[in-house]
């Protein structure tokens, strides 16, 4: 089966945020009221699996040796079959 995959990597909350700073500074400058940013990162990708287990299994292990750093950013990811 195909499935595609949106993959959400976010700092963990007791890491400092730079660009989050940096833009929630900006926002504010531009008169926009905001309480606080985070910067993440999205992936999009398109994998064969047999079924959502063995796609969990896969996103698992590529988010923890490639697309995360876990030992300052978590990460979750959304599954959908493709026709």
């Amino acid at each position: 089966m195909k499935y595609q995959a949106r993959i959400f990597v976010t700092l963990r909350p007791s890491v400092l945020d730079p660009a989050g700073t940096a833009v929630q500074s900006a926002l504010k400058q531009m008169d926009y009221h905001v309480e606080s940013v985070r910067i993440g990162k999205y992936v999009e990708m398109i994998l064969e699996a047999k079924d959502e287990a063995e796609a969990s299994q896969q996103l698992n292990e590529a988010a923890d040796k490639l697309l995360a750093n876990p030992v300052i950013e978590n990460y979750r990811f959304e599954l959908s079959v493709i026709d």
